[in-house]
């Protein structure tokens, strides 16, 4: 038997409304020595659920995604964290991996493979198999950068892969998808600098280059229907958010 002690490790969780996502989340993650719920003031059960496991909950105000991990991260109690989504799940070959890296940590942060699904299917292409979140870290050599969507962790320290999988199941219906791609285009165009401008044409442009570049070069034609939706959806995501730009400056 293996007696050796590991690191001890808060999973750290952002919520708003995750009624839907959250138990299989926190059923997940029981093995882990801390877990803490940062929620934006839910209305639905997530808090209730989150009771039951036994978790720190601490609500806020929204301070953007970047901001809002961050201060996950800064709130628990140990030095390694693993940041995970309310609408994923840890697999049983990532728990035991991470519980044998903690008994002797040969880096400061780890990029993990993440299993993705969209409308149910699990999408094996469209780019979406190249995704390897940093998500397990020592936070004395890094923390969340401050960016209000697409936010990352930055480790100022040596990085290594993990194979074992995240399960992510995004947007199980279209209407979810459509929203936040909406909120999504809303914050990224108020991101660009001011003195950035694109055209009608542009947007168009960036747009059907997003599409050809999932569908065709990362070979989303091969995960089907949903492939193609998938594609053609997240194609618009990028014109939304171009189109967005121009409006506002004309």
């Amino acid at each position: 038997m293996n007696t050796q002690q590991r690191n001890k490790i808060s999973a750290t969780i952002i919520t708003f409304n995750e009624e839907s996502n959250i138990e299989k989340c926190l059923q997940s993650l029981s093995w882990v020595d801390e877990i803490l719920i940062v929620d934006s003031f839910s209305t639905d059960k997530t808090i209730e659920i989150c009771k039951k496991y036994n978790c720190k909950i601490i609500q806020t105000e929204w301070q953007g995604f970047g901001n809002t991990k961050k201060f996950a991260v800064d709130n628990a109690e140990n030095q390694w964290i693993f940041s995970v989504d309310a609408d994923e799940e840890i697999s049983d070959q990532l728990k035991l991996k991470i519980q044998e890296i903690l008994t002797n940590p040969q880096c400061d942060g780890y990029n993990i493979k993440r299993r993705s699904y969209y409308l149910g299917k699990e999408i094996k292409y469209c780019g979406w198999d190249k995704d390897f979140p940093l998500r397990l870290f020592n936070r004395n050599k890094g923390n969340f950068n401050v960016k209000e969507v697409h936010e990352s962790v930055v480790i100022n320290g040596k990085k290594c892969k993990i194979y074992e999988p995240i399960f992510h199941y995004t947007y199980p219906n279209l209407s979810l998808h459509i929203s936040k791609m909406n909120r999504y285009s809303d914050i990224s165009s108020q991101q660009i600098r001011e003195n950035k401008n694109y055209s009608i044409i542009s947007s168009i442009v960036f747009g059907i280059a997003k599409f050809l570049r999932m569908y065709f070069l990362q070979r989303g034609f091969l995960d089907g229907k949903v492939g193609f939706v998938l594609c053609f959806n997240s194609a618009f995501g990028v014109y939304l958010k171009y189109i967005k730009i121009w409006h506002k400056k004309n």
